[in-house]
């Protein structure tokens, strides 16, 4: 059954990575074989990760590389670093992504709008096309976005996020009928509320919190180690006849 999910021999890149959701994506990659790539905007952070990783399941199994997801050049230069390090790119996770407003949609700003739009759906597409190409030539690879449950529901608070986030499930369905001719598979995750930094501001409420996990069938939020399986599935020969796919984590909420 491990076989199943063996990534031994596999590069991904995790955006995103330095913590929360994505780091405990790394981490369960490189556990299952991986080597991965580690990024996000500061350095020191992405090292600290692939130092731990590093440490845990030997020397050389993670990279660090910062790169801020809204430059296009960036992304390049994460990809290059990828290919310089690992010599190929198997998987890329598109878990990077930003929410600088909340609140009802008639009060954000135009440029707190594009940047939710931005960030969160032309820079997966940009990352995207860097790497396929090359799972193209090989006819495998894996392509997942890290979207959210927001994408299938609306929001008083987080409306713009959430239109970001229902576009990448759209980008995910469209790819994956541009590239699963060439064998390359394009999924989505939606996660429910998740106890990670990026969204602290609808969990450390408490009356947020008792309103969020009231109805739910686990009465809880999710934790970022809870969300790595899916992306391990995703990644492997497990689901290799999935593609276009949405596997929602959200302890039922949306049911």
């Amino acid at each position: 059954m491990s076989s199943l999910f063996d990534l031994t021999d596999k590069v991904a890149i995790v955006t995103g990575s330095s913590k929360g959701i994505g780091r405990a994506i790394a981490q369960r990659l490189a556990e299952h074989g991986a080597r991965v790539i580690i990024s996000s905007r500061k350095l020191h952070a992405c090292e600290e990760v692939a130092n731990e990783i590093n440490k845990r399941y030997g020397a050389g199994r993670a990279s660090a590389c910062a790169a801020n997801i809204s430059s296009k050049e960036a992304l390049q230069g994460l990809v290059d670093h990828a290919n310089q390090v690992f010599e190929r790119i198997d998987v890329v996770v598109c878990n990077a992504a930003s929410n600088p407003y909340y609140g009802p949609l008639g009060g954000i700003a135009d440029d707190q709008f594009r940047k939710i739009l931005d960030n969160n759906i032309i820079s997966n597409h940009w990352l995207i096309n860097m790497c396929v190409p090359q799972m193209i030539e090989r006819k495998e690879g894996s392509v997942i976005i890290v979207s959210s449950i927001g994408g299938l529901r609306g929001s008083p608070i987080i409306g713009a996020y959430n239109i970001s986030k229902a576009a990448d499930f759209q980008l995910a369905r469209n790819l994956a009928h541009e590239y699963g001719p060439h064998g390359v598979r394009v999924n989505c995750i939606a996660p429910g509320l998740v106890r990670t930094d990026f969204a602290r501001a609808l969990w450390e409420n408490p009356e947020t919190l008792e309103r969020a996990t009231r109805t739910a069938p686990l009465r809880r939020i999710g934790e970022p180690d809870e969300i790595a399986g899916a992306a391990v599935y995703l990644a492997s020969r497990a689901s290799s006849f999935t593609t276009g796919q949405a596997i929602v984590c959200d302890g039922g909420v949306t049911i």
